[in-house]
């Protein structure tokens, strides 16, 4: 096998690996992204999927890059200065490869319905962190807001760890309008109300709504719920993280629905 040096900036091939990992636009429109790492590629070949093109650091074993397109016979392989390769990734210390992948669409369930609805969460790391804790709860659904974060960004997918792949999603909704149509318990999970989710029968149908990191739900998103509950907190902190809110929930339903 032999490998592509790509060194110019106008090379076509870079300037399109530029365009996924800097737009989100564009990758709505290819309908693909970049993953970054060898363990998401490993999450999204395990899933189904087949890379585009496989990219790597000119610094990065030549041996273990080889291994890594073995599994995938029919990328194309490029090698890129380390300079041009760190403009592509999305931290600040590169993992020395990058795949070009198509969005994948999994399955629905036929299991009763558990869904994360989260509006406008705006932190890439935490939506990564959010869609993982509902891939890893068993969740049939997440529905994404408009103004959420692209959630195939390079970014979000480094959070996720490869929930994107596993956990089907609906992105661009209308809270509200969701809310209206699911046939389903719907909470929204926020601060001051005396109704713990501890205390719901999460064994039916369900969807937890979790807002903006900063402005929390908005008025609209919670008349919308079935009913608004907190997460009892006897510290003395004055809120939770939303992804950590998010996985106490998703988890309480977890555990009821096991017991």
């Amino acid at each position: 096998m032999s490998e592509t040096t790509i060194t110019s900036r106008d090379n076509p091939i870079f300037r399109r690996l530029k365009k996924l990992a800097e737009s989100a636009r564009a990758r709505r429109e290819a309908q693909m992204t970049l993953l970054d790492g060898e363990h998401l590629l490993a999450a999204y070949l395990e899933a189904g999927g087949q890379p585009h093109t496989l990219a790597c650091a000119s610094s990065f074993d030549v041996g273990r890059f080889r291994a890594l397109a073995g599994r995938c016979p029919h990328a194309k392989t490029i090698v890129l200065p380390d300079a041009l390769f760190a403009e592509l990734a999305p931290v600040a210390t590169p993992t020395g490869v990058l795949s070009e992948a198509a969005w994948l669409t999994p399955p629905t369930f036929n299991t009763p319905p558990l869904v994360l609805v989260l509006e406008d969460i705006q932190d890439p790391g935490n939506l990564g962190a959010m869609l993982r804790t509902g891939a890893a709860a068993g969740a049939t659904l997440a529905v994404l807001s408009k103004g959420c974060h692209d959630a195939w960004s390079p970014k979000a997918l480094r959070g996720g760890q490869g929930a994107q792949f596993v956990l089907p999603l609906e992105c661009g909704a209308d809270i509200p309008a969701w809310c209206a149509s699911f046939e389903g318990q719907s909470l929204a999970l926020a601060l001051g109300e005396d109704r713990s989710v501890f205390a719901r029968d999460l064994t039916g149908p369900l969807a937890i709504i979790v807002g903006n990191e900063g402005a929390g739900l908005s008025d609209k998103a919670r008349a919308a719920a079935t009913a608004t509950v907190q997460i009892p907190m006897p510290g003395r902190m004055e809120s939770l993280n939303a992804s950590a809110a998010l996985a106490i929930a998703m988890f309480e339903a977890v555990r009821q629905r096991l017991g």
